[in-house]
């Protein structure tokens, strides 16, 4: 017999699935972009039924939304993690440009991608910004950050590419 509680192993399960939702999602818009999927083929990728993708999430913007969260705040944890600004910068980069549900986004969904980059207003807008205030400790140079990651989500970047102007950024911008 468990010495957990009922309710833990619930729990457990309850992240488990959501996980698995939320992955089984990211490599569908990885493969076809985010407009050609449906729930159904986002439940039998995720290895889950309908019902319990419905009991999880009410509709596919329901999904993209904590999708869209879940990788937030992976990437401010990777920003929190890094030694310096620059190797902040250079994280976010690199997590950014090799993306590939963001790669299949810039192919199949540019309108919508694009719309999705320009609230400046949402919260998970301002908590990357937040993030990269900490590293940067300023607001000019946040701005400038965030502009400069936001052009990566359409225009990608290689690791070197990244790094140079990771460090570009911090050495004659941010301080």
């Amino acid at each position: 017999m468990s010495t957990q509680p009922k309710y833990a192993t619930q729990g457990a399960t309850h992240r488990r699935t959501e996980s698995a939702i939320l992955e089984g999602t990211k490599s569908l818009i990885s493969q076809f972009g985010l407009s050609n999927i449906s729930m159904i083929e986002i439940a039998d990728e995720s290895e889950v039924s309908r019902a319990t993708l419905y009991n999880h999430y009410r509709d596919k913007n329901a999904v993209i939304s904590a999708l869209i969260a879940a990788e937030v705040e992976h990437m401010v944890a990777l920003a929190n993690k890094a030694g310096t600004p620059a190797d902040a910068l250079e994280a976010l980069s690199l997590y950014i440009s090799a993306d590939l549900a963001l790669a299949a986004m810039r192919i199949h969904d540019q309108g919508t991608l694009t719309s999705l980059l320009a609230h400046a207003d949402h919260p998970l807008y301002l908590e990357i910004a937040r993030c990269l205030y900490g590293a940067t400790k300023s607001e000019p140079g946040t701005g400038i950050a965030m502009r400069w990651l936001i052009g990566q989500v359409m225009q990608p970047l290689s690791a070197k590419q990244s790094r140079e102007q990771a460090e570009l950024l911090v050495d004659r911008t941010l301080f």
